[in-house]
Order: structure tokens, then sequence, then C-alpha cells
């Protein structure tokens, strides 16, 4: 095939490239120009995480989830159930438990009561487990959710539908909805944060996924020591003005590229470049506590001989300093909750980790007048069993409780939700709900009613449809909001 007959036989589309002066061209800066995307003939300045405003005004500007993988036990921290006394070593009637959904035991493993108490707190006079007196100090700010209920019996499937509101992956997490929908506040850090601690959760990066969403609403996972993100830094004998020559150099070459094709994707790569670039400056200010008054670092803990302890309570001060700076969500994910044996063991330390910290959040919030735009959010993916579940029979500490999908706790806080109050109620034995259950689907809905958006509005189209976090159901949980 000769050049002649190659010309012959282009494609109508290269036709229209190339004849005219470029009606292709000439078409498309028209297209761009009614959308308000052309900038003097050079790349146009797109920030795709510039704040949006939602549908209505919010009650929250920031989201804290503090996520405690596993599954905390609802009987031990939050919702006393005195009945389990009477069945404690014992199976139940197999009518109370032919419907449950088990994980590991059968419907005739024995009660187990629980070994703490509980006392009352704040005005409000609500009811707190003796594992957690730092946070019932906060009662009267706090409205705990005794009637949680979800689909999903197993940690991964649980865990996707708290976050995507689907039990399959591939939809965007909580964090990028929030994102796609409000943008960010701040310039120089990323706009969805994660923080971890713990040894790691079933869902892992599922948890804060972007899902079919650009890439760029996604969760950034900062580590709280040594480079806040890896590979931020520079590497070794590259300067700064080094790196902003680059920085130049990548911006002509996507300008060249966005007059070729008129590709405002291309604006957004060449924005979050720009991202990184400041981050490099910022990030480490983010996580330089020493300007911190020694008064809150005491608060907090940070200065705690424990290791477990000083790594949460940094991680809820960075919490802090993110809202402070702007950042949307911030994601914390601690692990692992998940107490199937030595349960009586383990959860006195593991509260012992997380309750002064978290106390001190709120405390901290409130103080500097950042509580009322700032909703908090605390829980697992699901609750625990009444029954007992004992993986070594020889070991007389190794009681446990399973996985329990149908009544569970959480707590929220902050912008938008009415403290000092208990909403829902289970039966004596916190086998099912026996008064305003919440399913995940609402606590997701009620989570976007605070941000500003009409849950049922806030979609995005994708292989034909519109898709919300939501999914096909949910409603906002009225008697939460204040």
């Amino acid at each position: 095939m000769n050049w002649e007959q190659f010309r012959q036989i282009q494609t109508r589309r290269d036709f229209f490239r190339q004849c005219a002066g470029g009606v292709g061209i000439l078409a498309l800066a028209d297209l761009l120009t009614a959308d308000g995307l052309t900038a003097a003939g050079s790349l146009p300045k797109i920030n795709p995480l510039a704040p949006r405003q939602p549908h209505f005004p919010p009650k929250a500007k920031h989201v804290i989830f503090m996520f405690m993988e596993g599954g905390p036990s609802q009987f031990e921290l939050f919702d006393e159930k005195p009945a389990l006394q009477k069945y404690h070593g014992h199976s139940l009637p197999p009518s109370l438990t032919k419907d449950l959904k088990l994980a590991f035991i059968k419907p005739t493993a024995a009660v187990m009561a629980s070994s703490f108490k509980f006392q009352r707190h704040g005005k409000c006079g609500t009811e707190f487990s003796e594992l957690l007196p730092h946070l019932g100090s906060c009662a009267d700010d706090i409205c705990l959710i005794r009637s949680m209920h979800t689909d999903a019996f197993n940690h991964h499937p649980g865990q996707l539908l708290l976050f995507t509101g689907f039990i399959q992956f591939g939809r965007p997490t909580m964090g990028a909805w929030a994102l796609y929908g409000l943008g960010s506040e701040s310039e120089d850090l990323p706009g969805f944060v994660v923080l971890t601690s713990g040894k790691g959760t079933s869902g892992g990066a599922s948890n804060f996924a972007s899902g079919f969403l650009p890439s760029y609403y996604q969760g950034t996972v900062l580590r709280n020591s040594g480079d806040p993100i890896l590979y931020l830094s520079d590497p070794p004998g590259i300067s700064r003005e080094s790196q902003r020559a680059t920085m130049d150099f990548l911006r002509d070459i996507n300008a060249a590229h966005f007059d070729s094709t008129g590709d405002v994707e291309v604006a957004s790569r060449i924005a979050s470049y720009e991202l990184a670039f400041r981050m490099q400056m910022a990030a480490p200010e983010l996580l330089d506590f020493s300007k911190e008054p020694a008064g809150i670092r005491e608060m907090y803990g940070i200065d705690s001989d424990d290791a477990e302890v000083r790594q949460f309570a940094s991680n809820c001060l960075l919490a802090r300093r993110l809202v402070e700076r702007g950042v949307r969500f911030i994601l914390m994910m601690d692990a692992s909750w998940d107490d199937h044996t030595e349960l009586n063991k383990k959860l006195p330390k593991r509260c012992a980790k997380i309750d002064q910290p978290t106390a001190a959040l709120i405390k901290d919030l409130k103080q500097r007048g950042l509580l009322d735009e700032t909703l908090l959010v605390w829980g697992g993916e699901f609750g625990r069993t009444p029954m007992v579940e004992i993986r070594k029979p020889e070991d007389a500490d190794n009681a446990g409780r399973d996985h329990h999908p149908n009544a569970y706790s959480m707590w929220m806080a902050g912008g938008g939700i009415k403290g000092g109050q208990v909403v829902g109620k289970t039966d004596d034995l916190c086998l099912n709900i026996v008064e305003d259950p919440i399913h995940v689907h609402d606590l997701q809905a009620t989570l976007l009613q605070c941000l500003g958006f009409d849950h049922t509005r806030l979609t995005y189209k994708y292989m034909g449809r519109e898709f919300r976090l939501t999914d096909v159901s949910g409603r906002v949980a009225e008697k939460l909001l204040a």
C-alpha cells in the first residue's frame, strides 16, 4: 500500500482533524468555551478537588470515621444486659436462635454474661462500660446508637457494606463519595486521608478505594512516623529547585497534549502532580507535634510509655490537625476488635488504648469550636453474640464471642448530631432490635444528610445507570439529628 492509497482510506475523524484549519479543534474549543474550560490558549487551571456546594446548607464540613475493625462487643461496652446472668453457662431456647446468622458457633452454644460493670455519665445519664471512663465523660456530646444492624456476618463483606453500601468489590467508598460531592478545602493535603493502627483490617484498601469514581477521590494513607507518604521525600541528590523544574517541564508537556486533544483529564493530571509537590512541604509540618502545648499532648496521651497508645493517640491528634487544615474525610482504622478468644483479657487493653485519645479528640474539637462542623462516627462492621465461643476448651480464659449482625452499637457526635441521647433498643439478650432499627444504609444516608446531601440525589452514572452510596435503600435517621 502506497501513501496515496492510505490517504484514500483515512477515517472521517482524521479528515476533520486535518482539513479547514482544524475543524475538529474549533468545534472542541467552542464546546470547552461554553463550559468555561478554556484559558487563553494554555492548560486550564482545573482542580478536581475544588470545594463544591451540596444540595442544602450542611451541618458538618468534615468527617472523622473511627472504624474499629473486627466488631467491638456491645455487651462489654455500650449495651448492658443483666438478663445474660440468668442464662450464663446454658444454651438459649431454639425458638430464640433459629434465625441467627452465625459464623463459627452453633445456636446451642452457651450464653456468656459480661464481666464488666456499667455506670451512668453526664447530665444525660447514658450508661457506658467501666472500660470507657474517659469516653463516658463526653456522654453529653455523644449520640449512642444501640440498634444498628447489617446484612453481612463476615468481616470483609461487612466492611464493604459499611463503606460502599454493597457487599461486592468495585463501588466507591464513603470517603470517596464525600469528596466527590463536596471537594476539599485543603489545597496542600489530600481531601480524603486514612490513618491506621493495629494489625491491619480485613477490608484493607477496599475500605477507602474510589471504585468507579475517578482515582483522585480515593483515600491516601498517611503514616504517623517517617515519611507521611511513602516516596514523598525527594530522592537523594534532587533539590527542591530541581523538582520545581521537573514539574514545570511536565506542565509544558501536558499543555501541549491538551492543545492537541482538548482532554480536560490532562489538566486534572497536572493538578494531582502539583498537589503532590505541595504536600512535600505541608505533610512534614502536619506531623510535627513539637509546637502542641504540653497540656494537649498529655490530654491525648501521645507521650505514653505504651507504643500502641502512642500510635492511636497520635492518629487522634493528627485527625484534629487534618480538620484544621481543611481535609474533608478522615478514616481512622484500628485493628483488630475481633475477639473470638480471650475477650476478657484483650478488651480491657484495647479500650485502654483508645479511650483517653478518643475522648481527648472530642474535647479538643469542642474547645476549638470545631466539633459543631466535624462529624465523628465510631464503630465496627457488626457486633458480637450473647453466646460464648471457646476455641480451646482446655484454656479457661479462652472465651470470646462470635459475629452478630442483627443488633449492635455505634456512636456519633458533632456536626448535625444530637448529643446526650441513646437511640434504639435491643431485647433483653441483644439478639434482636425492638425499637428504632438503624441499618447500615440508614447510617450512610444520615451521614450524607449532615454533609448537606440528599442521599438519593448524590449519584454517579456508571455502566448506563445512576449509582449511589446507599444503593437502592436507606433513610435518614431523624432521631439522630440535632
